[in-house]
């Protein structure tokens, strides 16, 4: 179970939470909503012990699981298998027990006999924790997250951003632990995936707090709602479904502005009478009176909810480039003996829209860091055009500097703009006052996106490399950033699960990976989108 009392949480200067106190107990299914920024992932990290509030007291009792929005693991050169495995902690025992297994092979005499009595003793250790079955059970998690045996057996640096996500997913949900705080599980994640992992959230026998833009996740497993109130620093703890709790948010505003409405015309008249009053002095105490009362109708009000703020994302003209700004030749890329493509080419003409489809791990976000110039290909190369300017947007946020701020990285990626003109495109994208001034690492997933799609924004670039934009929006950000790509004029290569991001960029093309092939778009590729 996890307590919290007062808890007050600050970024910066500005207060995100004051004075909330809540409980999560076993059986409790919460989705956690709120605008980009309102303080949802800064809430799950100090609630997973990862971060300290500014006020107030978090307490836990049981194991907790956290699934960080940018999940970083220590070493990479762990094996997929054994990083799940160590959420029970049988990674280290499986690898004790393969040391003492060689020992008993290939060792004599007291260096035979002292494995064979410590491999006795590892074995029942690792009975105790579950043995044969869990190791299945894991396996099984896996398979469901898409990730097959072969991918188990990888070290995690041969895999992508996309499947090192899946596999720390695969790790909290093996944990078994009593709460789970899973920050967009569904990023990454092809169709099948999705409803797995909604079927496992509905029996599940533990608590959990999940963070989602995806409706029909929240909608099937939730039994409570948490809203983070940006403009009033609060929650509002909903003891219902999503469905009622929309419905009830909608009844609540309707209350409060007819509440409102009839106490402003009661004050309204009480103030009128009260001015009537003043002029004759015999009445001025009475009027006074009628003054204050008209204030404390007014006082006693809830507040009326203000709109969430909207980031506005309109990319500028591309910068003038030829006919064809980037083409490739003959691109592969292997991690040591895995392949994940090769001999892949491809020719990026101004204006041109093409979407980059394949499973999970086919190297969709390798092709566009090779594009990018972050990645370098085995063989083959990428040859840019007249004029060619790339504007990269990387899933998980490379192309931001943690450690400096969100100013600091908007003058980066336009050194010749105005001050005054950079600060007005990031106050279109929400980062006003003190907020220009964090570092970009302690950003929520939704900031750090608005801010890399703002530095897209100055950039003027004609050829725009976009790796899973809409990952961590709200639905208003969201369409405002597929209204940017039906109104963008220069070229764009897209890789994402989101079809109506596909439907908004109309592509023409399409080049499906491994195998590099390259086709006209149609409408039968449209159902590979989602299980890409």
């Amino acid at each position: 179970m996890i307590s919290a009392n007062a808890l007050e949480l600050r970024a910066g200067a500005r207060v995100l939470i004051e004075s909330a106190s809540f409980r999560i107990a076993p059986g409790d299914r919460i989705g956690l909503v709120g605008r980009n920024g309102a303080g949802k992932t800064t809430l799950t990290k100090v609630l997973a012990g990862e971060g300290l509030p500014a006020g107030g007291s978090v307490t836990s009792s049981g194991e907790v699981g956290y699934l960080p929005q940018d999940p970083r693991t220590g070493d990479l050169d762990v094996l997929a298998r054994d990083r799940i495995l160590s959420a029970r902690g049988l990674d280290t025992v499986l690898r004790k027990m393969r040391e003492n297994e060689e020992r008993m092979a290939n060792g004599q005499g007291a260096t035979r006999d002292n494995a064979m009595k410590k491999y006795a003793r590892l074995e029942t250790e690792f009975l105790t924790k579950g043995g044969y079955a869990a190791e299945a059970e894991a396996a099984t998690i896996a398979a469901a997250l898409g990730l097959p045996d072969r991918i188990l057996g990888q070290p995690l640096h041969t895999l992508s951003g996309g499947q090192r996500r899946r596999v720390e997913l695969a790790r909290i949900l093996f944990s078994d632990a009593d709460i789970l705080l899973l920050d967009e599980p569904t990023n990454h994640l092809d169709a099948d995936s999705i409803v797995w992992l909604r079927d496992f959230l509905k029996t599940y026998k533990g608590g959990f707090i999940v963070i989602s833009h995806d409706v029909d996740l929240v909608e099937t497993v939730v039994n409570k709602v948490f809203y983070l109130d940006a403009n009033r620093a609060a929650i509002d703890i909903y003891n219902m479904g999503w469905k009622q709790y929309q419905q009830q948010r909608e009844d609540d505003e309707k209350r409060r502005k007819r509440e409102r409405a009839n106490a402003e015309k009661k004050a309204a008249t009480l103030n009128a009478q009260a001015d009537k009053m003043r002029a004759k002095a015999t009445k001025t105490v009475a009027a006074q009176n009628m003054a204050r009362r008209a204030e404390k109708l007014l006082s006693g009000l809830e507040q009326a909810r203000v709109s969430d703020k909207v980031a506005k994302l309109r990319f500028p003209d591309p910068a003038p480039c030829g006919k064809t700004p980037m083409t490739a030749a003959g691109l592969s890329k292997s991690y040591g003996s895995l392949e994940i493509f090769t001999d892949v080419d491809l020719a990026i003409d101004r204006g041109s829209k093409v979407v980059v489809l394949g499973l999970n791990g086919a190297g969709k976000t390798t092709l566009l860091r090779m594009l990018a110039g972050v990645e370098k290909p085995d063989t083959g190369e990428v040859i840019p055009g007249h004029g060619l300017k790339i504007g990269y947007y990387a899933q998980e946020h490379e192309t931001l500097d943690p450690e400096r701020s969100v100013l600091e990285n908007m003058r980066s990626a336009a050194p010749d703009t105005d001050l005054v003109q950079i600060r007005k495109i990031l106050g279109s994208f929400l980062f006003s006052g003190d907020d220009v001034d964090k570092p970009a690492g302690v950003l929520s997933g939704g900031e750090k996106t608005r801010l890399a799609l703002a530095t897209l924004v100055v950039s003027s670039a004609n050829v725009l490399l976009l790796d899973e934009p809409t990952n961590n929006l709200d639905p208003a950000s969201r369409e405002e950033i597929l209204g940017a790509l039906r109104s963008f004029t220069g070229a764009v290569v897209l890789v994402t699960h989101d079809e109506g991001a596909v439907e908004a960029l109309q592509p023409e093309r399409i080049i499906l990976l491994p195998d590099g092939v390259e086709d006209l778009w149609s409408p039968a590729y449209h159902d590979l989108v989602s299980l890409a």
